[in-house]
C-alpha cells in the first residue's frame, strides 16, 4: 500500500473514530416525546383515577383522557448527540435546550418537588372549579408547601403554616398572597400573619431579588381546601398542572347524571383555576400525538395554544377550543346532542 493510501486510510479511520466518540458525548438538550395518557373517568392499576366519597355519583361511558409529555435528558442524565439527532429527525418529538426545562440555578430535586406541588394544586383547583360549576359551596385557606433553602422564608415559615393575612390584609387565595409580596420593593419586610397549630403569629420576612429582579421571600404555597365530600385523584407519577381541565371534567361527569362524553373518546389539556378559567400549557404537539394514539377523536385545546396546535394536529383529531370549564362542558353537550355551537380553534 502506498504512503498516500495509508495516510488516507488512517485519516478516514480517525474521522470515523472521532465521529463515533462524538456521537456518544453528552449534550445539554432534552427530548420531549408523547407521554402516557390516562382516562380520568377510568382506572389506573385497577383503581379509579377519580374516587368520590360522601356524595352520590353516576355511571360514565367513553373516555376523558389527560395527556402528558415524557422527557429524556436533564442535568443528572444528559442525552448523547446521537439521541438528539434522532429527535431532530422525528416529527413527533421536540429537542429543546436543557435550560428551558431545568433552569441552571435550580436543583432538579427541587423541580420535581415543585411539579408534585403543582399537581396537588391542580387537583384541588380542578375539584374547586367543578364544585363552582355545580354551585356546591366549600371553604379554602392558604398554606405553606415548602420554603427554599437559603431564602429569607427558610426557617421563619414552616410547612403547613396557614397564611391568614399579609401586611394586615386577608389572604383570600394563593394569588393574592403572591401579589402582596410582589407589591413590595426588594429589601422591604413582609409581615405574614399565620396560624401554626393552635398559635397565631406575625412573622416578618424580608424580600430579596428573584432571577428577574422581582421581590420574593422563597416560599411556595398551596391552597388548602375544605370540600363537603372527599375527592381523591390517582394518577401515579404524573406531575405538573396541565391536567386540570380534564380532572374537572372527570369530576363533573361522575357527579352528574348522564354521560358527558356521549360515549366518545375525548382528550384534552389545560391548566384550570378555581373559577374555571382554562390556561395554556407546554408540549401541545406531543400531547396531541399521545391523544391520537389513545384513540381520541376530539381534543380540547386551551385558546392560547390553538394557533400552535393547528399547525401540528394529527389527521383525524378535531380541535375544540376550551376557554373555560363551562364552555368545555357546553362544547361536549353540543357534540353529544348535535345541538349548539362547538367552538373551533382559529389561527387569528
Amino acid at each position: 500500500m502506498s504512503r498516500r493510501a495509508l495516510t488516507l486510510l488512517l485519516a478516514g479511520f480517525l474521522v470515523l473514530a472521532f465521529g463515533v466518540v462524538g456521537a456518544f458525548r453528552p449534550v445539554p438538550y432534552v427530548v420531549l416525546s408523547p407521554g402516557p395518557t390516562e382516562n380520568t373517568i377510568g382506572e389506573v392499576d385497577k383503581k379509579p383515577v377519580i374516587s368520590i366519597k360522601g356524595r352520590q355519583t353516576y355511571p360514565t361511558k367513553g373516555a376523558l383522557h389527560l395527556v402528558t409529555v415524557a422527557y429524556q435528558g436533564g442535568p443528572a442524565a444528559q442525552i448523547d448527540l446521537l439521541t438528539a439527532l434522532r429527535g431532530w429527525i422525528d416529527p413527533t418529538v421536540a429537542v429543546v435546550p436543557q435550560e428551558t426545562i431545568f433552569a441552571p440555578d435550580r436543583d432538579p430535586k427541587q423541580v420535581e418537588e415543585e411539579n408534585a406541588v403543582e399537581m396537588t394544586n391542580s387537583q384541588d383547583s380542578a375539584t374547586a372549579a367543578a364544585l363552582n360549576e355545580l354551585k356546591i359551596p366549600y371553604s379554602m385557606a392558604v398554606s405553606v408547601a415548602y420554603t427554599e433553602k437559603g431564602k429569607p422564608a427558610d426557617g421563619k415559615l414552616k410547612k403547613d403554616d396557614e397564611i391568614v393575612a399579609v401586611d394586615g390584609k386577608a389572604a383570600k387565595d394563593v394569588t393574592a398572597v403572591s401579589d402582596a409580596v410582589k407589591a413590595h420593593k426588594t429589601g422591604d419586610n413582609v409581615v405574614f400573619t399565620i396560624t401554626r397549630g393552635k398559635d397565631k403569629l406575625d412573622v416578618t420576612v424580608p424580600t430579596v431579588a428573584g432571577p428577574k429582579g422581582q421581590p420574593l421571600v422563597g416560599v411556595t404555597m398551596q391552597a388548602k381546601y375544605k370540600f363537603p365530600f372527599e375527592v381523591d385523584i390517582n394518577v401515579g407519577d404524573v406531575g405538573g398542572p396541565s391536567a386540570g381541565l380534564m380532572f374537572s371534567l372527570g369530576i363533573l361527569d361522575k357527579l352528574t347524571p348522564g354521560e358527558l362524553t356521549g360515549g366518545k373518546q375525548i382528550a384534552g389539556t389545560g391548566t384550570i383555576d378555581p373559577g374555571g378559567a382554562v390556561g395554556p400549557i407546554g408540549g401541545i404537539a406531543q400531547k396531541m400525538v399521545g391523544a391520537k394514539d389513545s384513540g381520541a377523536t376530539i381534543f380540547l385545546t386551551p385558546a392560547d395554544n390553538c394557533a400552535e396546535a393547528m399547525k401540528a394536529a394529527p389527521d383525524g383529531l378535531r380541535l375544540v377550543r376550551a376557554d373555560t370549564l363551562h364552555s368545555a362542558v357546553q362544547a361536549l353537550d353540543a357534540l353529544r346532542t348535535g345541538k349548539g355551537e362547538v367552538p373551533a380553534c382559529e389561527t387569528g
